[in-house]
């Protein structure tokens, strides 16, 4: 994603939410850590508010 979003700040934070999203979605949530759910969720929120 970096190159279509030209910030390597809004690419590094769409991976840790695909990544997220890719485990939680085939159903390895023991892989995924609290600190992944939560650095996830805030860049959620991030990306929401700009």
């Amino acid at each position: 994603m970096m190159p279509l979003t030209f910030s390597i700040s809004n690419g590094i934070a769409l991976g840790f939410i695909t990544y997220t999203v890719m485990k939680a979605g085939t159903g390895k949530f023991s892989d995924i850590s609290i600190a992944m759910y939560a650095l996830s969720i805030l860049f959620v929120f991030k990306l929401i508010l700009i």
